[in-house]
């Protein structure tokens, strides 16, 4: 067994984001304050959205987005079951129900067919996950919507970077979730971002993340004269830190070549595996390109070893790979939950595994990668 363990994933952080939250910790402002703005305004031009409201994590950036929606008890959302347990836990969070629908066998994602299969008279907004950073049809999805006279929310946890149409994914979104832990291509340790072209829907957001004040810290602090704020609503704290925010931006500057390197290993693995029998990469879809926040193989039925059997072998071979992408309906949490049969869902989550992909990854590292892959694949 090797000692050199390849990681899956190693945010890509050095001198420049240390100065940067040194110097927010100097400044004394460490919390939600001026960086969190200038993040916010960075973030907004780079998706292409009018507006960017900083939370602490992206499962707070869909919990408001849904509470900004009037999403609540009796409801129904139309959720992947193929996606982290956060997408469908934050329309619980409301009180409404997650229906868990299918996904297109080749990107992981919702589609109009899937979504309709289980629409109902009950459903109040669709809830798709731009998976692993390999981006929805948001146009289909959009459209289709419009259709049903159905709001759209997406979760883009993974998906910075990633376009659909040569636009940004975020661009023309109703309301879109966003991620900034350590396994996302920007990081910020923990945080997240909703976006929005809606003014008045971003005004909200700001207030809801701040237990529903009128008047933000930083603009009380700003101010020459007191300030008696108003609480307006309930809201929660979901506020996200100058220390934070500062080492996003210097993130979000990095990202084109985050995604350049990126794109250029996964072309690498693609490659290197396309006369191993039995495996399917994750490619990019016909209507955008994928940032490869994840690089999946979907393994054959009849490939020599089952998936979990192969994480072992690599994990012996010092090559930490991880299991595909979940599927929330068959975690404890939803063992009563009701859905449809899945099986296409079902097949991915049983079937596929992540291999490591990071900035800083050698062709040795992956050429290791693959020779384990190959041993395995020999039987």
């Amino acid at each position: 067994m090797s000692t050199d363990r390849i990681p899956v994933m190693i945010p890509w952080l050095g001198e420049e984001e240390a100065e940067a939250a040194s110097d927010a910790v100097l400044s004394g402002w460490v919390a939600q304050g001026p960086r969190v703005a200038a993040f916010e305004r960075a973030f907004a031009e780079r998706v292409g959205a009018e507006h960017a409201v900083a939370v602490s994590s992206c499962t707070t950036a869909l919990h408001l987005s849904l509470v900004a929606l009037g999403i609540g008890p009796g409801d129904e959302v139309v959720v992947p079951s193929l996606s982290f347990i956060a997408t469908a836990n934050a329309v619980r969070y409301v009180g409404a129900e997650p229906v868990f629908a299918d996904v297109d066998p080749v990107t992981g994602n919702l589609t109009p067919a899937t979504v309709e299969q289980v629409r109902t008279a009950r459903t109040e907004a669709v809830l798709a996950v731009h998976q692993g950073g390999v981006p929805a049809d948001v146009h289909a999805l959009r459209a289709a919507c419009a259709d049903w006279d159905l709001p759209l929310v997406e979760d883009a946890a993974c998906a910075i970077g990633s376009t659909v149409g040569g636009k940004p994914v975020g661009h023309g979104a109703l309301l879109a979730a966003w991620s900034f832990h350590p396994r996302k291509l920007v990081t910020t340790g923990e945080g997240g971002m909703v976006t929005t072209d809606d003014a008045e829907w971003a005004t909200r957001l700001r207030r809801l993340r701040e237990h529903g004040m009128n008047a933000s810290a930083a603009e009380r602090h700003a101010s020459n004269k007191p300030v008696l704020e108003s609480y307006l609503e309930v809201g929660f704290n979901y506020r996200m830190t100058d220390v934070q925010a500062a080492i996003g931006l210097v993130q979000l500057g990095k990202l084109d070549a985050m995604i350049a390197r990126r794109r250029e290993l996964a072309a690498r693995y693609d490659e290197l595996l396309s006369d191993l029998p039995g495996l399917t990469p994750v490619r990019d879809p016909a209507h955008g390109q994928s940032n490869f926040q994840s690089y999946w193989v979907l393994l054959a039925e009849d490939f020599p070893v089952g998936r979990d059997d192969l994480l072992a072998a690599l994990a012996d071979a010092g090559v930490s790979a991880r299991r595909g992408i979940m599927a929330a309906h068959l975690e404890p949490a939803y063992a009563d939950h009701p859905s449809v049969p899945l099986p296409v869902t079902e097949r991915i989550s049983r079937d596929s595994l992540i291999l490591p992909l990071f900035h800083t990854m050698t062709e040795a590292q992956q050429d290791r990668v693959v020779a384990a892959l190959r041993e395995q694949a020999r039987g």
